[in-house]
């Protein structure tokens, strides 16, 4: 699926990779009480919340294309990658995202720039790709760009945790490819990255 929106010479294409539900909504936000979501559930049904309180959710990457340059922003799960904690992502393995980009005209060498919001792994996921045994960037031509907090929130994690785990997660190969042009702001995570 691709939604296509015109700002003076840029576009932005909407791709999807997933859409459905994902998250059972009282364990996805724990502050929350049965009777708020009760008092909610109308408007939230059927579109944000499923019958079995299940969150609606959808995986997507924006690519904002200018009269310069492309740039895809977060780009989803990804194939292959183990994500033992959420068996919906867990070594997926699906063409949908690859065929959603070709349906929104264009390829992987079409992209100048990868930004990464943050360093989730339903944001890194298709940074990289599992080919002949070896992980690539999935953009060969590409600049990855994200917040340097977040890199180093990752090398942390990568020195607690054995190699394997961390592989093929956001960026295998994360000191060749230097974050460029980012600003941490205070988000929904620890570290949004945003350029200017």
């Amino acid at each position: 699926m691709s939604t296509r929106i015109e700002i003076g010479s840029a576009t932005i294409h909407r791709i999807v990779e997933q859409e459905g539900p994902f998250f059972e909504a009282m364990q996805f936000f724990p502050t929350i009480t049965r009777e708020l979501l009760d008092e909610n559930r109308g408007w939230l049904q059927p579109r944000f919340l499923d019958a079995s309180d299940q969150l609606m959710l959808c995986i997507q990457s924006y690519i904002v294309k200018t009269p310069h340059h492309t740039i895809m922003i977060d780009s989803c799960v990804g194939n292959h990658k183990p994500r033992p904690t959420r068996s919906f992502w867990h070594m997926m393995n699906s063409d949908r995202y690859e065929k959603n980009l070709a349906a929104s005209g264009f390829g992987v060498n079409d992209i100048d720039f990868v930004m990464c919001t943050h360093l989730h792994t339903d944001h890194v996921g298709w940074n990289t790709r599992l080919e002949n045994g070896r992980w690539v960037p999935t953009f060969p031509k590409a600049r990855y760009v994200f917040a340097d907090r977040e890199l180093a929130l990752l090398d942390r994690a990568a020195t607690r945790t054995t190699r394997p785990r961390v592989r093929g997660l956001p960026i295998p190969c994360s000191r060749s490819w230097p974050p460029i042009a980012s600003i941490s702001s205070r988000a929904r995570t620890r570290s949004t990255t945003s350029l200017r």
